[in-house]
Parts: C-alpha cells; structure tokens; sequence
C-alpha cells in the first residue's frame, strides 16, 4: 500500500513500557489497599491507550467512590510521572520498531505518534531519546486520539484510506475504526490478542508488514 501517512502509538509499540507504567500505576493505589490497587491495575490494563488523569478519576470515583479534584489529578499525576518517567526512558524497543521507523523515515513516508501520554512528556521521553526526528509530529493527552488523528488528516489532505495506525490496545483499534483508517495490532508472543479475529496482528513491526498490509 502506498501510504499518505502512518501512526503509530508508543507504549507496546514503539517503547516496551508497558509493565514500567503498569508498576508506577500499582505504587498509586496500594495506599488505597491492595484489593482497590488491583482492581485500579485491572481497569488500567483493561484499558490501555487513555489517559493516565481518566484512570485515575475512575479510580477514585469508581473504585473509591469519592470526589476527586483537578488539584489532586494534577498532583497524582506529577507522582506517577516521578515513578514512570526513568523507567520509560531505559526501556527497550518494540522488536523491529527502531528499525522500522528509520526505514520509513528514509522513505519519506509520513509518520506520526497518537498516545494517550501526557503531550509534554511524550515530547520529553521523544527527545531524550533521539526519536523525534524521525516523525513528522508527536501528540499525546489531553486531546483523543480521535481529534489528533482527524486533524493531522484534514490539516494535511490525507486521505483516510490511505492511513494506517499500528496499536496494541482497543482504544487504538477504535480511533482507526473511527476514523476510517486501516490498523495492525502488535500483540506479544503468547499473549492474547483483545482485537476481534479478522484483525491484522504481529508480534514485531517490520517495514513488509506495514507496506503489504
């Protein structure tokens, strides 16, 4: 396929950052007791791709049941930075997904970064790891991956049809969905794939999986 743009989310795709985030989110609700720290952790995985500031409000009005402030989003969200970011910044690569961004990158074909991480730490964790280059612009939380997705397409001409989202969650596979795109799912080996079966999954991302999709 020739591509007009391709995206691609970061943790579980670019980054394997997964179970770093997954333990920073654990340190967040043990001091609410274990019992709600697991249930905390299992919306979290359950919800990969969304905001870490919805989890948390779910949290604590959900789980808790109790009024949360923005003051106290704002403050938990600071902490979970402090026991995320370091991690995040050594953590490995996706089998195949350095590789694969230079080569695109090489090919002047278009490629942009849609997370659910916080946009000015998405930036930061880009920089510091010599990665921005390769993309044509990076954008995370608070705006939907929806909203990021349709204006990088109407902002550019792109046609929908022509643009491809590499995930690993469903929130990933509904934004293409949403908006029209087609998708690749990267899901680990011996892991369940959450994405329904007619979808298009790998292990690893390759330049041939994404140009002959």
């Amino acid at each position: 396929m020739n591509w007009d743009a391709i995206f691609f989310d970061c943790d579980g795709v670019i980054l394997d950052s997964v179970d770093t985030k997954t333990k920073a989110f654990e340190k967040i609700f043990l001091p609410y007791g274990e019992d709600n720290k697991k249930r905390g952790v299992k919306y979290h995985l359950q919800n990969g791709g969304i905001s870490r500031f919805d989890k948390f409000r779910y949290f604590f009005t959900k789980i808790l049941g109790r009024k949360i402030s923005n003051n106290e989003i704002e403050s938990i969200g600071a902490l979970f930075t402090q026991y995320a970011l370091d991690g995040v910044l050594k953590a490995p690569y996706i089998e195949g997904a350095i590789e694969t961004i230079k080569e695109l990158h090489t090919l002047n074909i278009k490629t942009y970064v849609v997370s659910g991480t916080p946009d000015d730490e998405l930036k930061i964790i880009f920089n510091k790891k010599n990665l921005a280059k390769f993309f044509n612009e990076i954008h995370g939380s608070p705006k939907t991956k929806n909203e990021i997705i349709n204006d990088i397409i109407n902002r550019n001409n792109y046609h929908c049809k022509r643009c491809l989202f590499v995930g690993d969650a469903m929130t990933d596979y509904n934004a293409a969905v949403n908006t029209g795109m087609s998708f690749i799912g990267i899901v680990k080996k011996n892991e369940i794939s959450p994405f329904p079966k007619d979808t298009v999954v790998h292990s690893k991302i390759s330049i041939n999986n994404i140009l002959t999709i």
